[in-house]
């Protein structure tokens, strides 16, 4: 198959920095959008990835699921894209298109989904290139069109943190009258937050960190607990309908199952490096469930798209460089970012 090269970041190693090289994108075949990338989300997972925490990373790894951009060429067949429109990427490039969770238009379940990195490239046979690069070809089918009237640098994450947040609301059913519980206030959570104050519900915060009562409450929390405050939490207890967990380290999640209501239902959406220890009592008691939920189809990511549209919902970012991506990732590790960084991928030109 035909190839072009283009400018990217990779890591070349698990120990080593990420940093500039040349990589190989195909020629858009009948049913391909080529897109220049103009923005790019860091997501935690993208430095899982190119450590290689999850054991399956080959080199040289492309990062990169968040990716917003302009339509540079199509192929012959393509009815859904013209030349210049604003499309976004996230974490799936493709999937088998047949089985049961496909045609359902949940191609995140799919077991022979392709993932925008960390996959095998059907067209050339090689590992999926992700989008610290300059440009980025898919099949039509798994690209989004991104609203207008959103700033395209602070909408990137949506394609991520987004509907990895709105995807459970939407399916456990939240709405006015509803208590619903956002746990943690990072890129997911603070994403959480403005999702379902935006679905009419009563939201409630719980952070660890004193320091973010305001910002929660900036965010459209209508109350903040400070979650290490034995006090606050009992007073919590049975009162909520759903709980959304967007924390990745290690807590106490039966502390967080004892505020729900009967039949009420906890989310996670973080993962947790090393199992959570699941109390018996606090789910057969008041009938509670526990459950997970992983980003969302490509019907409900535009669906998704299309409800920040109307509502003027961006994530809080702070835009980089591409070439200070080492000193970002070292930065999210100490959760020192409100809320997202994003690439600014002009600098990757330079």
């Amino acid at each position: 198959m035909t190839t072009i090269n283009a400018k990217a970041y990779a890591a070349q190693s698990p120990t080593s920095s990420l940093a500039a090289t040349t990589i190989r994108r195909r020629v858009p075949t009948e049913t391909d959008v080529q897109i220049e990338i103009l923005f790019c989300g860091v997501c935690h997972s993208d430095l899982h990835f190119a450590r290689n925490e999850w054991g399956f990373t080959q080199y040289p790894a492309v990062p990169g699921h968040e990716i917003v951009g302009r339509v540079t060429a199509i192929g012959g067949g393509v009815k859904k894209f013209k030349l210049g429109d604003t499309v976004g990427v996230g974490c799936l490039v493709d999937s088998c298109r047949t089985c049961p969770d496909c045609r359902a238009g949940l191609e995140q379940f799919c077991s022979d989904m392709t993932m925008t990195y960390g996959s095998t490239d059907k067209h050339l046979n090689a590992p999926t290139l992700g989008g610290y690069a300059q440009s980025i070809v898919v099949t039509e089918d798994f690209v989004l069109r991104m609203p207008a009237n959103l700033d395209l640098a602070a909408a990137a994450p949506l394609l991520c943190a987004g509907i990895t947040t709105y995807s459970p609301l939407r399916h456990w059913k939240v709405g006015s009258g509803q208590k619903v519980g956002i746990v943690g206030l990072g890129g997911l959570g603070h994403m959480g937050v403005k999702f379902a104050r935006a679905f009419g519900a009563h939201v409630v915060l719980f952070t660890t960190s004193p320091g973010k009562v305001a910002d929660g409450k900036r965010l459209g929390a209508h109350e903040v607990i400070v979650s290490t405050d034995a006090a606050q939490m009992a007073a919590q207890a049975n009162t909520f309908d759903f709980i959304l967990d967007a924390v990745s380290a290690t807590h106490d999640i039966n502390a967080y199952l004892n505020l729900l209501k009967r039949d009420g239902n906890l989310t996670l959406v973080g993962a947790p490096e090393k199992p959570l220890s699941v109390a018996a009592f606090p789910l057969i008691f008041r009938r509670r469930s526990f459950s997970g939920s992983l980003i969302g189809g490509l019907p409900e990511t535009q669906e998704m798209l299309d409800f920040c549209g109307k509502h003027n919902i961006t994530c809080d970012i702070e835009m980089i460089r591409m070439d200070e991506i080492n000193t970002a990732y070292e930065r999210m590790l100490k959760s020192d970012v409100k809320y997202r960084f994003v690439i600014d991928m002009a600098s990757l030109k330079s």
